[in-house]
């Protein structure tokens, strides 16, 4: 057995320059909203006119309670053939969905990503710590992040 006569010596940690990219970094802040007030009709022509596929839901103080998707709109679009009305007709509050999962503008875009996976959401809205709608990070804003980034410092 060969003793070393300099005895236990520590590692340094070497120095790295990780990259701690949060939501807040690649969210989308300047957003399209609804009221739950609002007519699905206007929520189509919106959707349509913006090429986005859904939005958040907010109420009258700006807090967010629900969310409209295409899928939502597409649902009334066909009770209408069912009931042969040509129309959309209802209000978001109607349709939107209110079990939303939100996400902390803090979190990592690699946990963000994970989510996306396991959920099977396609965007989710980013709330601070008080509740207010500050933002939403798509999958698309995830992968925008993920080109930005070194690949030796993922972290």
């Amino acid at each position: 057995m060969v003793k070393n006569y300099r005895g236990v010596q520590m590692l340094k940690p070497v120095a790295t320059d990780t990259q701690r990219i949060s939501v807040r970094d690649y969210m989308s802040t300047r957003l399209i909203t609804f009221h739950p007030e609002q007519s699905i009709m206007e929520v189509v022509e919106k959707l349509l006119a913006n090429r986005i596929s859904g939005a958040p839901v907010v109420n009258s103080m700006g807090e967010l309670v629900g969310v409209i998707s295409e899928g939502d709109c597409l649902k009334e679009v066909v009770k209408g053939k069912y009931h042969n009305l040509p129309i959309l007709g209802g209000k978001v509050e109607d349709h939107m969905a209110t079990n939303v999962m939100q996400i902390h503008p803090d979190t990592n875009v690699f946990e963000a990503a994970k989510m996306f996976l396991e959920m099977k959401i396609r965007r989710f809205p980013v709330q601070d710590d008080h509740g207010r709608l500050i933002g939403q990070i798509s999958q698309k804003d995830v992968m925008r992040a993920v080109k930005n980034l070194k690949s030796e410092n993922w972290h």
